[in-house]
């Protein structure tokens, strides 16, 4: 019999599958808050979570799909994470200015995205000089460099400016970058830095012929249109927006429970 095309499974971490204590939105009482697994430590403490639920759905879609991890995290910042289930064969990051194969970089892959970065978009440089210049120290905390691709401020939202985001976002348009806020962080990311364009890969290398993916924030919302199916949690700016699409599922579940919910959808959706 002939063999059936894999199904892909992209899916985004932060606030998608993986939550940090702060983002875990735990609102029931204490004694029935689900069982936690810690998937990262940082500098000796544990940083990011799912449920141990979660965590078995994982491992058992790693056997059923292609899952790819796809993240707006750096290389470095990714591979902290130990995720339950099999090893992934590809993982996207950096926004997809970075394809990992058995977790070594496609030089090939970063050098075409560096190209067309180079051609269409306002230089690195020149973005992160308007946001040191424009960021008030009162709110900044850190002002980064991702990979050489894009830049990022950690900020302290309450003492965030409401305008401000949006007028960095109207400037960085017309230079060919998009802005993106999530939680504490401000991204300023290329517009042709986008996972979609590294997925699309992953499905022509491997023959994936069927496509789901997640995400929470603008930066995935590329992710998602570019899936046969997709879904998004009822947390982050894509729920803020109340953004959706035809083949874009918009779950009620915050928090924590939302990547489990999303994770019992892919097997669902991915089982033949």
């Amino acid at each position: 019999m002939p063999t059936q095309p894999p199904v892909l499974v992209a899916s985004d971490l932060d606030r998608t599958l993986i939550y940090s204590a702060a983002a875990l939105a735990l609102t029931m009482p204490d004694a029935r808050a689900p069982r936690l697994l810690c998937v990262e430590v940082h500098e000796s403490r544990p940083l990011s979570y799912m449920t141990e639920t979660a965590a078995g759905l994982l491992s058992e879609l790693g056997d059923q799909a292609v899952f790819v991890p796809t993240t707006t995290r750096t290389r470095k910042q990714y591979q902290r994470i130990n995720l339950p289930g099999p090893a992934p064969a590809y993982a996207i990051c950096a926004n997809g200015g970075h394809l990992l194969v058995d977790g070594v970089t496609d030089h090939d892959w970063h050098a075409g995205v560096t190209a067309r970065l180079a051609d269409e978009c306002a230089p690195l440089d020149e973005i992160s000089a308007h946001l040191h210049e424009t960021a008030d120290p009162v709110w900044l905390r850190k002002h980064r460099i991702a990979e050489d691709l894009f830049a990022y401020l950690v900020v302290e939202r309450e003492l965030l400016p409401e305008d401000w985001v949006k007028e960095l976002a109207v400037w960085a348009e017309e230079r060919g970058w998009t802005v993106s806020l999530q939680g504490r962080k401000i991204y300023a990311v290329p517009r042709p830095l986008t996972k979609s364009a590294a997925v699309r890969e992953v499905a022509r290398r491997t023959g994936a012929s069927w496509t789901l993916a997640a995400g929470d924030s603008l930066l995935d919302a590329d992710l998602l249109l570019a899936a046969d199916r997709g879904w998004r949690p009822g947390h982050g700016e894509l729920a803020d927006e109340g953004w959706t699409a035809p083949a874009i599922s918009a779950l009620p579940e915050r928090g924590v429970l939302a990547g489990e919910r999303i994770l019992r959808e892919f097997l669902k959706a991915s089982r033949p």
